[in-house]
């Protein structure tokens, strides 16, 4: 593959609006530069982190015994439906979003995204439908309490006939998050194709940029399925139509297929970004290069195109065909394929290096941890049999919160601590961190190990009272959850400090290659300017002493003068 050629003067980010603020302030404004829209991601991100904890605890605190004795039982459903819905369209995926505005640019030596307005109107749109979203739990007509899948018939009843109720305001604020993400998709594809540096071909791109870039495919195929059924579904509420009506002659189950084509394809979204945050810093802190950077590279891709025709692995018990059910639990198994090409590498990676466990290491090894056992109880769940057993237990609940929380959030941890002194200027304090990932590990790990058996001895999801047999399993589990909830102290704590007066961070702290590293620290408005580097080899050469950029002394002493 050949790079894209340009005159770096033409894709030069338009300068600041004059009088555009260059403080504190500019996180509160319609600012263009992508480092600022990054950093106002993920601090909205974050605290709705802590809401959805917050709301975690709340189902945790009503499930530490068997009888429904803390909460009205129907603003139990809307608590779990609100805690699923806060932590994927809130936290999950602003976070990302942010990690991408943060890192592509600074990583392809670009001075910014290709459509900076289309950006920065993608993140105004998330305060929006946030305010939507928490709106709809108190409203009258009771709060969503349908579940984050939000199935028809349920999701369309309104017996008390209230002209605005808690679903509509929920069906809308996804709808407005599915166009917010889509136009940040645009952006993400068009800037890794169109704007890398000199010789920065697609082989010589950090895999951060190909996780990034097959993640963002994924949106733009999967998620106008999503925001299309959303729309529909509104209109069953609110306009009378029948398009999952059965009484109207249309299909609930059709719902599922819109849902389902980009719900679990969106696990893949958030979950290869933070594959490529492992791609990133296990060479670093292995100091070794990464084993086999292509064949990771394309199974990234090769993860994309097999998670768009594994939909109906969730519907088995919907009546599909036997045929159908085959199939879709071949596809589905399949894709321990280009993942185990990845955790090889990985642990090839790792293994007789020169390790330093740093937090961010930390956090890395105990997702790379996790995300093995998650798969192997995912493999589990794509057969037929064990699905339909298992599907409506706390089994599924397990396994789901091993890859959402202990792999994709350990991910994220690791590459917040990794690249914040990149971003801000700033050392984290070390001690702090580690006591985050322990109190992290230890809690995730107690909190979604023994629902587990509880699932696999029949104890149902979504209930909020349940069999006395099954207390044991859910007091450890709810001990995890609050001190999850405690581990969120030393990490609140470590961000503010560090931020506002830790350590002055050099421009390559932890001695890694790539062209974020050669920029001060933080980068400047438009990163190289008009000075962008240009690539010369792939960008994991620990140990071979080969430089990563031409005249790469130059720039390793302008960022220190810097």
């Amino acid at each position: 593959m050949t790079t894209t050629n340009y005159d770096t003067r033409i894709l030069k980010a338009p300068h600041p609006v004059p009088g555009a603020p260059d403080n504190w302030k500019r996180f509160f404004s319609f600012n263009t530069d992508a480092k600022v829209i990054g950093i106002q991601y993920i601090v909205v991100a974050l605290f709705f982190l802590l809401v959805g904890g917050l709301l975690a605890m709340i189902v945790r605190g009503e499930l530490i015994t068997p009888p429904a004795d803390l909460v009205d039982p129907t603003v139990y459903n809307g608590l779990f439906t609100m805690h699923a819905t806060v932590m994927l369209f809130l936290f999950l995926f602003p976070i990302l979003n942010g990690l991408n505005n943060l890192l592509i640019p600074t990583m392809i030596g670009a001075p910014d995204m290709a459509f900076p307005k289309l950006n920065a109107a993608a993140f105004w749109l998330v305060p929006v439908f946030s305010v939507l979203l928490m709106s709809s739990f108190f409203i009258p007509g009771g709060p969503a309490s349908s579940g984050w899948w939000s199935y028809p018939p349920i999701s369309i009843q309104n017996p008390l006939g209230h002209f605005i109720n808690g679903q509509q305001l929920w069906l809308l604020a996804v709808a407005l998050s599915g166009i917010s993400s889509i136009m940040g998709a645009i952006n993400f594809v068009t800037t890794i194709i169109r704007m890398r540096a000199p010789g920065m071909t697609f082989f010589r791109m950090p895999l951060f940029c190909w996780t990034a870039w097959a993640a963002q495919t994924i949106q733009l195929i999967g998620l106008p399925a999503l925001t299309g059924g959303a729309v529909m579904l509104l209109f069953d509420l609110s306009f009378g139509t029948s398009f999952f009506k059965p009484e109207g002659g249309g299909d609930p189950v059709l719902f599922q297929h819109f849902f389902w084509f980009y719900s679990h394809p969106a696990v893949y979204v958030l979950v290869l970004p933070c594959f490529g945050i492992f791609s990133e810093l296990f060479p670093v802190f292995s100091r070794k290069p990464l084993f086999g950077y292509k064949f990771v590279a394309i199974a990234s891709f090769a993860i994309t195109a097999l998670s768009l025709i594994v939909w109906a692995h969730h519907m088995f018990y919907t009546g599909t065909p036997e045929w159908m059910r085959h199939t879709f639990m071949f596809t589905t198994m399949l894709i321990a394929v280009p993942t185990g090409v990845k955790v090889f590498a990985w642990v090839a990676t790792i293994w007789r290096g020169n390790i330093t466990l740093n937090t961010p290491m930390l956090f890395c090894l105990g997702g790379l941890f996790n995300f093995i056992f998650a798969g192997i109880t995912g493999v589990m769940l794509a057969t037929v049999p064990i699905d339909i057993h298992v599907g409506n237990t706390y089994f599924v609940v397990a396994h789901f919160h091993y890859v959402i929380f202990n792999t994709i959030v350990f991910g994220v941890f690791a590459g917040l601590y990794y690249w914040f002194p990149k971003f801000t200027g700033r050392m984290y304090y070390e001690g702090l961190g580690q006591v985050h990932f322990w109190l992290t590990f230890i809690g995730a790990t107690l909190n979604w190990l023994p629902l587990h058996w509880a699932g696999l001895l029949g104890m149902p999801r979504r209930v909020a009272s349940y069999d006395p047999e099954f207390a044991i399993w859910n007091v450890i589990a709810s001990i995890g959850a609050f001190l999850l909830g405690v581990a969120s102290i030393p990490f609140i704590l470590n961000m503010v400090s560090s931020w506002a007066r830790g350590p002055k961070a050099p421009p390559n702290p932890w001695r890694a290659i790539g062209l974020e590293w050669l920029l001060p620290s933080p980068p400047p408005a438009e990163n190289f300017e008009d000075d962008i580097p240009t690539v010369i080899n792939e960008p994991y050469g620990y140990g071979l002493n080969r430089p990563f950029v031409e005249d790469e002394e130059y720039y390793i002493q302008r960022a220190q003068e810097a």
